[in-house]
């Protein structure tokens, strides 16, 4: 049998980040209210992750890069964010961040924080000649909607069934990939959709919170395999 081994997989905005950052560049670069209604339609499942990020491009005016940048880099992280790599490291845990965001602005932040060893998939952002915004999902499935990158799918290719899963989450976009995992931390939002579907979660306000609950766990023993996400993990192995 293969030797289980320990991941964790974490969004990055609004659980990573302090705030969302694809949200707040829209809101400061675009027509804030375009931006809220647009992303109403998505809580509301009115329209998919994808159709609300191509809404919120094409909406936006052409942008300065060095504008853009500068905006980026005065947007922060969880400070106790460092504390989990360190942890992640110390007891051999794999950490993978999942975002529903873009790798244009998470390069710059991981970097900024010599972050940048951090294994990450997300959607892509480039801005062309004209400064207009153009994403890309290299990851997209139309099955799950409330990601434009499929965190279910990676959460699949990166553990196999005989490890223990982590998911650490905040928002829509972690409702359907966290389900896949033994163990979810929620908050915000996710919180608020586990209560709602009565899915077992723990709540965390910082990653200090979840380091302590992982010492918790493993001083009583108590890497229980989550019934639920083996069973949804199994039945799309066996689709697969």
């Amino acid at each position: 049998m293969k030797k289980r081994e320990l991941k964790i997989f974490v969004d990055f905005d609004g659980t990573i980040t302090q705030q969302d950052v694809g949200d707040s560049i829209f809101s400061r670069f675009g027509d804030p209210k375009k931006v809220n209604s647009v992303i109403d339609d998505l809580l509301n499942d009115r329209i998919s992750s994808r159709k609300c990020w191509d809404l919120l491009c094409s909406s936006t005016p052409a942008i300065k890069k060095k504008e853009l940048d500068d905006f980026i880099d005065n947007l922060v992280i969880d400070s106790t964010f460092h504390s989990l790599v360190t942890y992640c490291k110390k007891m051999n845990i794999e950490l993978i961040v999942l975002s529903d965001g873009f790798d244009y602005y998470i390069k710059r932040i991981l970097n900024r924080e010599n972050l940048m060893d951090l294994k990450f998939y997300a959607n892509n952002l480039s801005i062309d000649e004209n400064g207009k915004l153009i994403p890309q999902y290299p990851y997209y499935n139309p099955d799950f909607p409330t990601s434009a990158n499929c965190k279910r799918d990676h959460i699949l290719d990166n553990s196999s069934d005989d490890d223990y899963t982590f998911y650490i989450g905040d928002g829509n976009s972690d409702k359907e990939s966290a389900q896949y995992c033994d163990y979810i931390f929620a908050k915000d939002g996710l919180l608020k959709f586990c209560e709602k579907e009565r899915i077992s979660f723990s709540p965390f306000k910082d990653f200090n919170d979840v380091i302590k609950k992982i010492d918790f766990l493993f001083s009583k023993r108590k890497l229980r395999k989550g019934h639920q996400a083996e069973l949804k993990r199994r039945s799309a192995y066996l689709v697969e």
